[in-house]
């Protein structure tokens, strides 16, 4: 388990609001390795890691982040055991029926990431129900990555662009990005990945062309917001250049 280290108040000055990132993204990883580590089934360490979002997203409220992206469920992850995607489903439907209320109330919009194909009616209509009823908050974006891969996106995107008839000549970045998901979003600023692994596992290929990246080896049930306070510092001293060079 790794130790928190302490955060200096010269440190916590360092969380410049101005520099605050306007859209964060998340791949919340390795809650599956911190039940383990403590004796307890994979799908305690998902329920745990529920649990840690609430805290994060009232983190991100004070911190003055507009819109979370969490990664919660790729396409590759029906590879996994029946029963452990069988949980996942289940975690999902249970925050839907019992966080609804309360995201609504601290105005959360809610939206959805990703390919509703393989979730029951049942929780189809409930996570229609949930960005319908969210849409007009604006406090905090909520983006909720399910059944979602970035590859994917992009060839859905190039479909869509292809069934409404684009000429070729006529397809720019602009007009991709208003075929993607995250369409009317400006792209993340700031992705971090929780547990320590160095790789983007399909997650907003191409709208995390120039982000900035935080790797921290705590499990996502542990980032909390001091975790959080430390990528948000490490952001802080970024030089952010989008492939140009800094003038002299």
């Amino acid at each position: 388990m790794v130790a928190k280290a302490h955060i200096t108040v010269q440190e916590e000055s360092q969380v410049r609001p101005e520099r605050v990132p306007y859209h964060l993204a998340i791949i919340m990883d390795g809650n599956g390795r911190w039940a383990q580590a403590r004796g307890m089934p994979r799908l305690a360490g998902h329920k745990a890691g529920v649990e840690n979002l609430r805290r994060v997203l009232r983190a991100c409220s004070e911190f003055g982040i507009k819109i979370l992206t969490i990664y919660a469920f790729s396409t590759e992850n029906w590879g996994r055991p029946e029963s452990e995607v069988r949980g996942l489903m289940n975690i999902l439907e249970s925050v839907i029926d019992h966080e609804l209320n309360d995201l609504d109330a601290n105005g959360v919009q809610l939206r959805h990431l990703g390919r509703l194909e393989g979730l029951s009616p049942v929780l189809q209509r409930k996570v229609h129900e949930a960005i319908e009823r969210t849409r007009n908050n604006d406090r905090l974006t909520l983006n909720v990555a399910f059944n979602y891969g970035g590859r994917d996106e992009i060839i859905q995107a190039v479909r869509r662009i292809v069934a409404d008839g684009i000429p070729a000549e006529e397809i720019d970045e602009v007009l991709f990005s208003h075929y993607l998901y995250t369409c009317g979003a400006p792209d993340p600023d700031l992705i971090v990945r929780t547990s320590g692994e160095l790789r983007v596992s399909n997650f907003l290929i191409w709208q995390g062309a120039y982000a900035e990246y935080y790797a921290t080896p705590t499990y996502w049930p542990d980032f909390d917001k001091e975790e959080l306070r430390k990528a948000l510092i490490h952001y802080n001293g970024r030089e952010r250049r989008f492939g140009l060079v800094t003038p002299p």
